[in-house]
């Protein structure tokens, strides 16, 4: 396009017309329905977007007796334009502009077009064109985890929220494990700073208005160390003992429910009946991933007589009756079912499968095809590659993403779900997230449009609004820094483990060329003064900056340590090591208190302790 307009997600059909749209005082939007109230958020999110864009005050109003040349905007419902139930169309036209929505849902996602556009072009007459639009997944979500260990402030959330609408995601759940304040079981959440009840209705109704689809995420089966570590839920562990992972490492505290205890049933639905009436979408997901350590203890018997597999897949439908008693479609994650792919067959065809890998290569084609032949409805759940990472694996989470879209639409998925987890003390800040939430975005809109994506363009252009076009290098630059050693780890960057991980395990990586660790400090020295030319048109610009300042003094820390462990470079030294990482530390708990809460804090922060420890006993 020769105006220059970035798009995110980009639209499937635009065509350029001649002539501009210039805005005039004293104009109206006219709302054309029967319901004039029903489409009153999205008329007065096109008032403040004139508001911002020409700094005229436009009138709503749903009089058709208006005079024609007094009308800037007009907005309206036509079922008629698509058989998608969320297509848009936008035209704008020398004397008016107008969006159609085959929905409420479209008319919004048109309007988000319109703001786009008007963002770009402060103050000069809009380009006449017609965008005709609409998804390709029906579902296009983001789940945020809450409970390894940050719990986002009710601020920071609303702010997701208007951003992801603005994006045209229409789904959002927050995964929880123990961060819903459940009346009775204050122990478990007490230091936890939890999402209340009335938070979950004050979140469901702005979501509602923003079309998006609040949907309660509780894990049911396995990750609910939070709760079976005390005392007074312990009887319901499948086992206390310790139990290797599949990962690696042994899992010190019980991990899962014992599926053939009733009262592990009980517990469960007792949660749900304090949850759930919160949240007005009919639909939870109810997790029952990673259950490694089921037949180790209670269920040993039961796996032994019907296998493991049955015994997961009774439990299962014991959650979907449960579900679907009160009236709940049940998702769930599907790993489990995919190592005993008979499975598959023998589930509900009510059940919405969650489809989750994380890798560049993950075998999407297969594991989808698999849920296609058994008739199953499922999401592709691809992720940001954001934790684990400090700065994000960049190139890893374009490829992750666009392998599940791809596949995803040849094999039928109804939905795309980003998921942004927090694993080892959510140590990634909230702006390393965001490329993977803008490849998301786009790619669960429209895969063919997205392609070849200017993600350094959307990121400055539509996401920080920054002016001096930096943010987007720096981002991209540090997002990729972990393929520069050669370290290829699975759902992580050993510049990660580099500041969590004791000597003896760093000691695996077997560095022997240390030239990549002294390119890599040298960049970063450069990216700590490129963050001083940010010129961010965003409230929180002070506070972004900031974020990737620690950020990037993180990663440099980790290089420090590398040359430390692998190289007899002198100029390291433990007692400068030690100050450096318990400043990083102090930084670190102040920025989290800019957009979490408490609860959380301490247990993340411990994590610096493994090589705070190692320093001051080497330094004495």
């Amino acid at each position: 396009m020769n105006w220059n307009t970035i798009f995110l997600p980009a639209p499937k059909q635009l065509v350029e017309k001649s002539g501009y749209f210039t805005p005039q005082p004293g104009h109206y939007i006219q709302i054309l329905d029967r319901n004039p109230q029903d489409l009153l958020f999205t008329a007065e999110q096109i008032k403040t977007t004139f508001s911002n864009y020409s700094q005229f005050s436009y009138q709503l109003t749903a009089s058709q007796s208006i005079p024609g040349d007094h009308i800037a905007v007009k907005i309206m419902i036509d079922p008629g334009i698509s058989k998608s139930s969320q297509a848009y169309r936008l035209s704008i036209n020398p004397d008016c502009i107008e969006i159609i929505g085959s929905s409420g849902a479209g008319l919004f996602y048109g309007v988000q077009t319109l703001k786009q556009i008007s963002s770009q072009k402060s103050r000069q007459p809009l380009p006449c064109l017609e965008i005709v639009d609409w998804p390709d997944f029906p579902v296009r979500g983001v789940m945020f985890d809450i409970s390894r260990d940050k719990v986002y402030q009710m601020e920071t959330l609303l702010m997701l929220v208007d951003e992801l609408s603005s994006w045209k995601i229409n789904q959002l759940q927050l995964y929880t494990e123990h961060t819903f304040a459940y009346l009775g079981h204050e122990v478990v959440w007490r230091d936890a700073s939890p999402i209340t009840a009335e938070e979950v209705l004050i979140l469901d109704r702005y979501c509602q208005e923003r079309f998006i689809e609040l949907v309660p995420n509780q894990n049911s089966f396995g990750h609910l160390s939070r709760w079976l570590k005390h005392p007074q839920y312990q009887h319901l562990a499948e086992t206390t003992e310790p139990v290797e992972t599949p990962w690696g490492g042994l899992q010190i505290e019980p991990f899962s429910l014992s599926p053939t205890l009733p009262e592990s049933l009980t517990f469960i639905t007792g949660l749900y009946d304090q949850l759930l009436p919160n949240f007005s979408r009919k639909l939870i997901n109810v997790g029952c991933d990673e259950t490694f350590d089921i037949g180790m203890g209670q269920s040993k018997s039961a796996v032994e007589q019907k296998g493991k597999e049955q015994v997961y897949l009774d439990f299962l439908l014991s959650l979907h009756r449960e579900a679907h008693n009160r009236e709940y479609t049940l998702q769930f994650w599907g790993d489990i079912v995919l190592e005993h792919p008979e499975l598959i067959k023998l589930l509900p065809k009510d059940v919405i499968a969650l489809n989750w890998g994380y890798e560049a290569d993950h075998p999407f084609e297969a594991e989808t095809q698999a849920f296609r032949d058994a008739g199953l409805p499922f999401y592709v759940c691809p992720g940001t590659s954001s934790w684990n990472s400090i700065a994000g694996r960049v190139d890893n989470m374009i490829k992750n993403i666009r392998n599940a879209a791809h596949f995803g639409l040849i094999t039928g998925a109804i939905g795309l779900l980003i998921t942004d987890w927090g694993d080892n003390g959510h140590w990634q800040q909230l702006p390393i997230s965001y490329p993977g939430l803008v490849t998301g975005a786009a790619c669960a809109w429209s895969l063919d449009s997205s392609q070849g994506i200017d993600l350094e363009a959307i990121l400055d252009t539509v996401v920080f609004f920054d002016q001096s076009r930096t943010i987007s290098k720096i981002l991209l630059k540090i997002g990729n820094m972990y393929k520069a050693w050669g370290l290829n780890l699975i759902n992580s960057s050993p510049l990660f483990w580099l500041l969590q991980e004791p000597t003896e395990q760093i000691l695996r990586f077997e560095i022997e060329d240390t030239t990549p660790i002294f390119t890599s400090l040298d960049q970063l020295s450069a990216l700590i003064k490129q963050l001083n030319e940010l010129n961010l048109d965003r409230p929180d610009a002070v506070l972004i900056h900031a974020e990737l300042k620690l950020t990037i003094q993180m990663l440099q820390h980790a290089c420090k340590r590398a040359l430390l462990i692998f190289s007899d470079d002198k100029n390291i030294q433990t007692n400068q090591m030690l100050r450096e990482i318990s400043d990083i530390k102090s930084i670190f708990a102040d920025l989290w208190m800019k957009r979490n809460r408490p609860g959380g804090l301490q247990d993340s922060l411990a994590r610096f302790n493994t090589i705070i420890d190692e320093y001051q006993l080497t330094h004495g």
